[in-house]
C-alpha cells in the first residue's frame, strides 16, 4: 500500500465526520459565513464587496459539497427530472 493509500484510509473517518457535521449544521454555517461577510464588508467599507460575495458563495458551495454523502454533486431539485445517464 502506497503513502497516498495510507493517507486516504486514515482520513476517511474524518471526512465522514465532517460530512455529517456539514449536513447537521449547514444552516448555521451559512449564517456564520453571511455574518462574517457582512462584517468584513463593513470593515473594508465596501471596497472588496464583489470579492467577498464571490468568496462567500464558494465557501457555501464547498459546505454543500461536503454535506453530500455520495459526492455526486448537487442533489436534484424536488420535482425536477434527473439528468440522463449514458
Amino acid at each position: 500500500m502506497g503513502f497516498m493509500d495510507n493517507l486516504k484510509a486514515k482520513l476517511s473517518p474524518a471526512k465522514d465526520k465532517v460530512s455529517d457535521l456539514a449536513q447537521q449544521h449547514g444552516d448555521k454555517i451559512d449564517q456564520g459565513l453571511d455574518k462574517a461577510a457582512r462584517t468584513v464588508d463593513a470593515k473594508t467599507k465596501g471596497k472588496y464587496s464583489d470579492k467577498i460575495v464571490s468568496g462567500t458563495q464558494k465557501a457555501k458551495g464547498a459546505v454543500d459539497k461536503l454535506a453530500q454523502k455520495d459526492g455526486g454533486g448537487t442533489p436534484p431539485t424536488p420535482g425536477s427530472t434527473p439528468p440522463p445517464t449514458s
